[in-house]
């Protein structure tokens, strides 16, 4: 059983930021690429920013230059730091793990179970 938990989201002022984490924890052998995915209402779930378990980043062209994936492999956590919050921003946050439960090739794809972020005008 693997859970991703996250926290870190909530209501703020266009402008302002917010810092998303979410950890990792159950049974793990191994976790390789991590991200961030966030869904709008009446949107599909789009991707925000993922980073390589050596730490290669890529970014949605929306968030580049505001947004900052980071993780802590000790603590099986990936961070998102969001800075100049636009109300476009508005959405559910989902972090997402590939993981390995044992040696060898095969990846298990989980999910968390979402944090609002919220920006007001």
């Amino acid at each position: 059983q693997v859970q991703l938990v996250e926290s870190g989201g909530g209501l703020v002022q266009a402008g302002g930021s917010l810092r998303l984490s979410c950890a990792a924890s159950g049974s793990i052998f191994s976790i390789h690429d991590m991200g961030w995915y966030r869904q709008a209402p009446g949107k599909q779930r789009e991707l925000v920013a993922t980073i390589t378990s050596t730490g290669n980043t890529n970014y949605a062209d929306s968030v580049k230059g505001r947004f900052t994936i980071s993780r802590d492999n000790a603590k099986n956590t990936v961070y998102l730091q969001m800075n100049s919050l636009k109300p476009e921003d508005t959405a559910v946050y989902y972090c997402n793990a590939q993981i390995s439960k044992r040696v060898g090739p095969r990846r298990y794809d989980y999910w968390g179970q979402g944090t609002q972020v919220t920006v007001s005008s």
